[in-house]
């Protein structure tokens, strides 16, 4: 079977949650944290690696929580994020804090990476069946003359609401093939009596698609992907104007810039799981509540690591 990389971009880890990091908030019966489940829907569709890409401040916390005991069942790689990795000729602008975005961690694994490889967020959870569609389509032949064919998993938009107030998503606009033909990025979408709605361009609310596909951030590259993303960074850093302590480069925004160049072609991968996440502390218990019942489900196990 082909090898396949599972990466978790965990550097963007440290919003306070109560008394810790959001992201390693306790949720399993035995301590289980969200990462916990990615990883074990990732080893089961067939991934045979993890990678996670951090910050030196976080890596020892990460191992301590996770890392270590994963590692006793699949190869583990650590890599770090660093705001001051930057092609030469570039420089930090003063001010600047955080490092420069999504697309910068994944870029982050350029020469750890050899394999197709699947991208997450370290405090979602996606499913069992978004790793399924998303690691058969990198290992499949596939009809097509496309050249850089990648794919992501596409989300039902009623599917990722929060009870506890607005999210962001990645609406997408897909062709007959089933092909991403442009991604916005749509903030404050909250979930209404007849479905949902978002802020307009006039800044009135709206009604909102709860039908249509979302991005998650949950995507499938293969290896060469990197030298593309790598390319797209020092464009990215050359259009900064000034001092900008502020723009990010961001990987959906990326992916779409390519799509709409024509230089790259993505799959969009019907999933019907329900997500959830920790985007407010009030999300918590529906977390835990959820992951009770995909237990009683016979999901998962009581213990996912006996």
């Amino acid at each position: 079977m082909k090898d396949t990389t599972l990466v978790i971009m965990a550097a963007g880890m440290g919003s306070r949650f109560g008394e810790g990091i959001k992201q390693l908030e306790p949720m399993g019966p035995n301590g289980e944290i969200i990462m916990d489940y990615s990883i074990y829907d990732a080893v089961e569709a067939g991934f045979n690696k993890v990678v996670f890409v951090t910050r030196n401040d976080l890596l020892d916390i990460l191992k301590d929580v996770i890392g270590n005991r994963v590692s006793q069942r699949i190869p583990v790689e650590y890599v770090i994020q660093d705001l001051s990795d930057i092609p030469e000729g570039f420089h930090v602008p003063s001010g600047r804090t955080k490092p420069w975005g999504t697309g910068q961690a994944v870029l982050a694994c350029k020469g750890i990476i050899d394999t197709p490889f699947v991208v997450i967020n370290a405090d979602d959870y996606y499913g069992k069946e978004a790793f399924k569609v998303i690691h058969d389509y990198l290992t499949e032949e596939h009809d097509s003359d496309r050249e850089n064919d990648f794919c992501m998993a596409g989300f039902i938009l009623g599917n990722t609401l929060s009870d506890n107030g607005g999210v962001t998503r990645g609406i997408c606009s897909v062709d007959e093939s089933g092909r991403l033909v442009g991604l916005r990025e749509t903030k404050g979408i909250v979930k209404t009596a007849n479905g949902a709605a978002c802020e307009g361009e006039d800044g009135k609310m709206a009604p909102c698609d709860i039908h249509s596909y979302v991005s998650m951030n949950i995507w499938g590259f293969t290896a060469d992907f990197l030298d593309i993303l790598k390319k797209g960074f020092y464009e990215f850093l050359s259009g900064l104007e000034g001092e900008d302590v502020s723009s990010e480069f961001l990987l959906p925004m990326f992916v779409d810039s390519l799509i709409q160049e024509g230089k790259a072609s993505v799959r969009v991968l019907e999933t019907n799981d329900k997500w959830f996440g920790v985007t407010y502390k009030e999300d918590k218990p529906l977390v835990v509540e959820s992951i009770r019942r995909l237990i009683a489900e016979g999901k998962y196990p009581e213990k996912l690591y006996e």
